[in-house]
């Protein structure tokens, strides 16, 4: 197997995640889901309203307990997330689950930063690492 290539822009990521946001105090929605394979455990909390209306993201807390992969995807989503519609959101982790599985674009726009994921697309097995945060954020956004 290859050597996955954990660079720079992904370690700094994950560096930026550990030191976290953490949870928020009474989220109006969070998601908790586990990758039982690995072990990996990643929380999103979200805050809706705000500035710009009811359908944006107004504040996202997260906490990870997994690979650098995992804290480098919640670091994404919590810069490029916060004042974000929830449209918005949906779409780049669409977008991402795309580049990653079936050769799609790297997200545009403020979701720009998940092109660090690139060279994680040949190895499949370690998809589900960057796509955990993603999940979490998606059943937030449903209810959690």
């Amino acid at each position: 197997m290859a050597e996955l290539p954990y660079h720079a822009a992904i370690m700094s990521a994950a560096h930026r995640a550990s030191g976290g946001r953490g949870r928020l105090d009474a989220p109006d929605a969070s998601a908790t889901v586990d990758n039982p394979l690995c072990g990996d455990r990643v929380t999103i909390d979200l805050r809706r309203g705000g500035p710009g209306g009811g359908d944006r993201v107004s504040e996202i807390g997260q906490v990870v307990r997994g690979c650098v992969l995992c804290e480098a995807a919640a670091a994404v989503i919590v810069e490029a997330g916060t004042g974000a519609a929830e449209s918005d959101l949906r779409a780049a982790s669409d977008r991402v689950r795309r580049m990653l599985g079936h050769g799609g674009p790297p997200p545009e726009g403020a979701w720009k930063k998940a092109e660090m994921f690139l060279p994680v697309r040949p190895h499949p097995s370690r998809h589900d690492c960057v796509l955990l945060p993603f999940q979490a954020l998606l059943e937030a956004l449903d209810g959690g």
